[in-house]
């Protein structure tokens, strides 16, 4: 088998922390579900009454990413094409909720890690982080771990859980 092509070295930018949100930002976990855009409708209405800025943020691997616009089989595409096909995804994701919100300056950050580790390091300098929940209790979510309890548990700034509603 030939290795002509490929390398071995890691990618320093993939495992590097994410930079914090500005100071007094609010900052929101986005995966694309429905609790998602109930914590960006939340983060937003905060964010007018207080005059912040919003940083939306999303979580992606290789295996959650949508294909970058020039895939092609057999093609991989680079780290930066993979991140811009993310954030294009978490803008259309977000677009319906963002627009009720025109004075309301918002931003966009992709970030290839964990999501709680991702919401944790990009919060930290952040007046709040607010994160959405699928709902799940009982022994699924101690066996699969809870991203809005990780982030109750170890972020920096005050942590708001929103609940679907009903």
């Amino acid at each position: 088998m030939s290795t002509e092509g490929t390398s071995n070295v890691p990618n320093p930018a993939a495992n590097a922390a994410p930079e914090p949100a500005p100071a007094g930002s609010i900052v929101v976990g986005h995966d694309g579900s429905k609790g998602a855009q109930d914590a960006l409708s939340m983060a937003l209405e905060l964010a007018r009454e207080l005059s912040a800025p919003v940083v939306v943020s999303r979580a992606w691997s290789i295996a959650t990413a949508p294909r970058p616009a020039g895939w092609e089989f057999g093609y991989v595409p680079a780290m930066g094409e993979f991140t811009a096909a993310v954030r294009e995804e978490l803008e259309r994701d977000a677009r319906e909720v963002a627009e009720k919100f025109p004075t309301v300056p918002i931003t966009y950050e992709p970030v290839h890690a964990p999501p709680a580790k991702s919401l944790i390091a990009i919060s930290h300098e952040a007046r709040m982080l607010v994160v959405g929940t699928r709902g799940r209790g009982g022994l699924a979510g101690m066996l699969l771990g809870s991203v809005s309890e990780q982030c109750v548990r170890h972020a920096v700034c005050p942590v708001l859980v929103v609940r679907p509603a009903g």
